[in-house]
């Protein structure tokens, strides 16, 4: 591990994706003709953590993966990606988190996730985890590991005065008035935002009220993402909201 700290560490879920790519998404009980398969590495947080690492940010990991080949090739693949890797711990009898993806010609996506060693991680991960934890400019993370680690997560990052920004995703409606206090920046999208206001989010319009609903439970800034709408931005109690268009494109694939 690095004595020097990081930019970037994330604590969240390691998923193996298993893709088949389809004309349509089959209908229950259907068998369709797929026209290519391939497998990949995702997961929330492993994404975010390539994903800070390509963009040149020094990163660490903390997940949890089987001691199987999956795990085995999913530290790899962080290796060669540059990620830190000394707090991705293997479970000798649970596989590697695995999702299952039906993506169609139109780019749209069904998905099964078997959250796995996910589950597994937990305080003894994160005490070990500490000298990574404590030494990182920036804390991610989300909801697809167990929420009580996340939280945990967030409180060990604000105790040693480390900026947090956590994704609510996959959301639950009850989420622990917590995750607000503790989240210097709340990223969610316009499903997680209406799921955690009890609010239709549909437009922009209503994007600026959730997000004024969200900030109000506590947290420092609110981040709500709207695909083809681009996102709404509310850094203040009291400030204006910022609405940021997105460009048009065609979707390949919305994993």
């Amino acid at each position: 591990m690095t004595e020097e700290g990081f930019d970037v560490a994330v604590v969240g879920s390691c998923m193996t994706d298993l893709v088949s790519q389809a004309p349509r998404l089959p209908k229950a009980g259907e068998t369709i003709h797929g026209h290519r398969f391939f497998t990949g590495f995702g997961g929330k947080g492993a994404n975010q953590c390539i994903q800070a690492a390509k963009l040149g940010a020094r990163t660490a990991m903390v997940g949890k993966v089987g001691k199987d080949f999956f795990g085995d090739s999913y530290i790899q693949n962080f290796k060669d990606n540059g990620v830190n890797t000394a707090c991705v711990f293997q479970a000798p009898d649970v596989a590697t988190g695995a999702a299952s993806i039906v993506v169609n010609d139109a780019g749209e996506n069904a998905i099964v996730i078997v959250a796995g060693a996910n589950l597994l991680l937990g305080a003894a991960e994160l005490q070990a985890s500490l000298p990574a934890l404590s030494r990182t400019t920036v804390l991610l993370c989300q909801l697809e590991i167990r929420p009580e680690c996340s939280l945990q997560a967030l409180r060990t990052a604000r105790q040693h005065n480390v900026k947090t920004i956590f994704n609510p995703a996959p959301a639950v409606p009850d989420l622990d008035p917590d995750f607000y206090t503790l989240s210097d920046v709340l990223c969610c999208n316009e499903s997680e935002a209406e799921l955690l206001t009890g609010s239709p989010v549909a437009t922009v319009e209503d994007a600026r009220r959730a997000s004024g609903e969200l900030l109000g439970r506590g947290c420092g800034a609110v981040l709500l993402t709207m695909g083809a709408q681009g996102c709404v931005v509310l850094e203040a109690k009291g400030a204006a909201t910022h609405h940021v268009p997105a460009p048009a494109v065609t979707a390949v694939d919305t994993t």
